[in-house]
């Protein structure tokens, strides 16, 4: 019994999605994969993959159920801070929904109430807080939604090829989704979405991101805060090679 505690102590067993760039790939090509892989060297353990799609019908409530509920695997790389039902590190990023258009188009773009949304073709990410944003301003009867999140074989990168080839003109999706992609775009632009209050009830668009564990997995969460804090440059500079612009509080990005 020691025998397999010790073994158990040594590994980093890890959740991700096997079919999703720029988040994670079998392949380990993916931000999660390399922050995952720079965690497991800091702890001393051996990184082993548990693979499971966060698009199949249940979406990422069912991944966590079939991985980390199960016992499967017991870290997560990148959850929203404060995410119910785990015990999640301090963030070691933050970042924003955005809008992205034609850099050439000089559109006015400060806030989900500038009156250019009310009359361009606009493209969103499904059930995320781009569709409620546009919802309760009755903008989604004309735009275009993307349910890449639904799909396995689908890239990000579809929103982008959209504006390329004005089948929208403005898209709205989460920014660490596409940054990887943006090189292969050039003459798009992206413009932060803020948080707001206009519609009455708060508006939420930028989102700290940490990992997470079991709720009661309190030891390895620990353990994680302490890698962050010690190697938070080195994830960073991983994020930022693919891509990721990080958030500040007072609305725009480093």
């Amino acid at each position: 019994m020691l025998h397999i505690l010790i073994m158990a102590a040594a590994l980093l067993r890890v959740c991700a999605d096997p079919n999703y760039l720029p988040f994670s790939n079998s392949a380990g090509q993916g931000f999660e994969n390399k922050i995952a892989a720079a965690v497991a060297r800091d702890l001393g353990r051996k990184l082993v993959y548990t693979w499971e799609s966060t698009r199949s019908e249940g979406g990422f409530g069912d991944f966590l159920h079939n991985t980390l509920d199960a016992k499967r695997c017991d870290a997560v790389m990148d959850v929203p801070y404060g995410i119910d039902g785990l015990a999640t590190t301090r963030p070691y990023y933050i970042s924003s929904y955005v809008f992205v258009y034609k850099r050439d188009k000089g559109y006015d773009l400060t806030s989900m109430d500038s009156p250019v949304l009310r009359r361009v073709r606009i493209g969103y990410e499904a059930d995320t807080p781009a569709e409620g944003g546009l919802q309760s301003r009755a903008l989604t009867p004309r735009a275009l939604p993307f349910e890449v999140a639904d799909h396995p074989d689908q890239s990000p990168d579809v929103l982008l090829d959209a504006v390329d080839s004005n089948r929208i003109n403005v898209g709205i999706t989460w920014e660490p989704a596409i940054g990887y992609y943006l090189h292969d775009h050039p003459d798009l632009a992206i413009v932060t979405v803020p948080n707001t209050r206009s519609q009455g009830a708060p508006e939420q668009y930028s989102f700290p991101m940490a990992m997470g564990v079991r709720s009661k997995d309190t030891a390895l969460r620990d353990q994680l805060n302490r890698v962050i804090a010690a190697h938070q440059s080195q994830l960073d500079g991983i994020l930022r090679s693919y891509g990721v612009r990080f958030f500040k509080a007072e609305g725009s990005y480093e």
